[in-house]
């Protein structure tokens, strides 16, 4: 069989990076001598992650609109015409059998010429509202991998697959990590474990929230594993005792995961994928802070086939108690919380986006 040349684009974030790291290790397990070439936007985490993950990458002089005036936008046609010039210069080198686009304006660019060039391509949609870039680059791609049903108001409904998002293997099998958990994590049998995620940053709301009801969580003999995210730890590493366990980053999420009787979580796409193959009740409290308002929109797909409970920020103060002792306390409602949330989870979505992938490619 002759070299599988591949380009992966896609970053900015890690809920964009992830997946794409997750499809570039699929193929490599399928072919073995594939060559994958990142590409990203320069200045941001993917120009070091993908390296960390053992693939090449290059970057492009991109980056998005800021939705307010900016005098950074008067440089963006710059950054666009340049990015356009290099795009069309890495295809024209490299030579791609399939490009990948997983969302985030780094994608834009290098899909735009390779569907100028008739390279086939395929488009990664993590969200339950897709971003600008993906939606512009939709009509001409070959194939949509969407981890949300009814896009077709953003996409060709010929085009669509409904595959879910890539997600990390080793949370799949968690119900066997009860007990390795509880040791790695310091949590005790007989009481309720309360997981807190607010991303690898931090969220300064949830965490503000934790810290009001630290005398809760002790009367209710409540122990908390709290994410506090990196910008907030030294703020809040003081309330860590024997019960409330707080860190920067959760370097085992499989063991988090299984050490939790209930969660608390943002409602980024690959969370939310996530948090549909763990099965714990989840209590969703969505960044107001991010573009289009979409993990409003992600947390809302799940709420709605009442697989999880959703607060918005501004309602936390009036409504967090009553909901979390209803979460921690209520059998019926765990039950049917992770009964439901189960049946939305699509834990082989990576090899089900190869297989699209295979469909087109020609070597």
């Amino acid at each position: 069989m002759k070299e599988l040349n591949v380009i992966i684009s896609g970053g900015g974030t890690g809920g964009h990076i992830y997946p794409a790291i997750s499809i570039a290790d699929e193929i490599k397990s399928r072919y073995p001598l594939a060559d994958i070439l990142f590409v990203g936007a320069k200045d941001r985490m993917e120009m070091t992650k993908v390296p960390e993950a053992g693939y090449p990458i290059e970057g492009l002089w991109i980056s998005g609109i800021d939705r307010k005036f900016s005098l950074r936008n008067l440089a963006f046609p710059l950054k666009l015409v340049s990015s356009l010039v290099k795009a069309n210069q890495i295809l024209g080198y490299f030579k791609p059998h399939v490009v990948i686009g997983t969302g985030g304006f780094a994608s834009g660019p290098l899909l735009k010429m390779a569907n100028n060039k008739k390279i086939p391509t395929l488009i990664q949609e993590q969200n339950s509202y897709p971003g600008i870039t993906n939606r512009m680059l939709g009509k001409e791609a070959n194939v949509i991998c969407t981890a949300y049903e009814n896009l077709e108001r953003y996409f060709p409904a010929e085009k669509i697959r409904v595959t879910g998002n890539p997600v990390r293997q080793d949370i799949t099998n968690i119900d066997q990590k009860r007990e390795e958990a509880r040791e790695f994590y310091g949590t005790k049998s007989g009481k309720k474990t309360l997981l807190v995620l607010g991303g690898s940053l931090g969220a300064r709301k949830i965490n503000k929230l934790i810290e009001a009801n630290l005398a809760y969580f002790e009367r209710n003999e409540v122990q908390v594993i709290w994410q506090t995210g990196s910008l907030y730890y030294d703020d809040y590493k003081k309330f860590d005792t024997e019960t409330i366990k707080t860190y920067a980053f959760l370097n085992r999420m499989d063991l988090a995961y299984a050490a939790a009787d209930v969660i608390i979580s943002r409602a980024g796409a690959g969370t939310v994928s996530e948090l549909c193959i763990v099965g714990k009740p989840v209590l969703f409290i969505p960044s107001p802070n991010v573009a289009e308002d979409h993990q409003l929109k992600n947390a809302m797909s799940i709420v709605s086939k009442k697989a999880a409970f959703m607060i918005k920020e501004d309602d936390l103060l009036g409504e967090f108690e009553d909901t979390i002792t209803l979460m921690l306390e209520n059998r019926e409602v765990q039950e049917e919380l992770s009964e439901n949330i189960k049946k939305l989870a699509r834990p082989m979505a990576t090899a089900a986006i190869v297989d699209e992938i295979e469909k087109f490619i020609k070597v």
